[in-house]
């Protein structure tokens, strides 16, 4: 694979199969970024290959090319500062939290709220035609603690993306929406 973005390193983590099992849960719900080729992926597969030891392989659908959407450049592409984590650390498939920032805190301190509301709560305070739109890119996957895997989230900011037509834009905002909402339903 010539797509480095595309494999993530799991040595760092102290429960390894805690994040292997977390991360699958994520697999086709959120996009993912790859900077290198500016290139987002909205249809993949998720894989732990024993051959590549201590690694996660991000693969595209070979079948799906429109489902890969190119020249999305990485100056669009900003971190958040939100974090997606389970709501009980001990089960991390079934609900998910993200944590939202407290005003004032350093460091990156927050609380944890349930997922879709706090998908609303985040919209909220957004322009109503800029949606918060989630991806992930390579290191998003981290450990909150030694117990607790975590989802670092990414956002687009279409609008400031040149070199796509408004169809474009919009059915990439389309596909991250709905992707996002099939999300928070569920795992909700």
């Amino acid at each position: 694979m010539d797509n480095k973005d595309l494999v993530w390193d799991l040595d760092a983590f102290q429960k390894r199969k805690r994040a292997q099992d977390f991360v699958l849960g994520f697999e086709n719900q959120l996009c993912v970024y790859s900077g290198s080729v500016e290139q987002l992926y909205t249809n993949y597969n998720i894989f732990f290959p024993k051959e590549e030891n201590r690694k996660l392989v991000i693969l595209p659908n070979p079948y799906a090319h429109h489902d890969t959407f190119q020249g999305i450049g990485e100056e669009v592409v900003k971190p958040t500062g939100l974090f997606i984590v389970p709501s009980d650390p001990t089960e991390a498939t079934k609900r998910l939290s993200i944590i939202l920032p407290l005003k004032g805190a350093q460091g990156g301190a927050g609380r944890p709220v349930p997922l879709e509301i706090g998908l609303k709560l985040i919209n909220q305070k957004r322009p109503s035609n800029r949606p918060f739109l989630p991806v992930l890119v390579k290191g998003d996957l981290r450990e909150l603690d030694s117990d607790t895997p975590c989802l670092h989230l990414h956002m687009l900011n279409l609008p400031a993306l040149r070199g796509l037509s408004m169809l474009e834009l919009k059915d990439i905002e389309r596909v991250v929406l709905e992707r996002l909402h099939s999300l928070a339903a569920r795992r909700s």
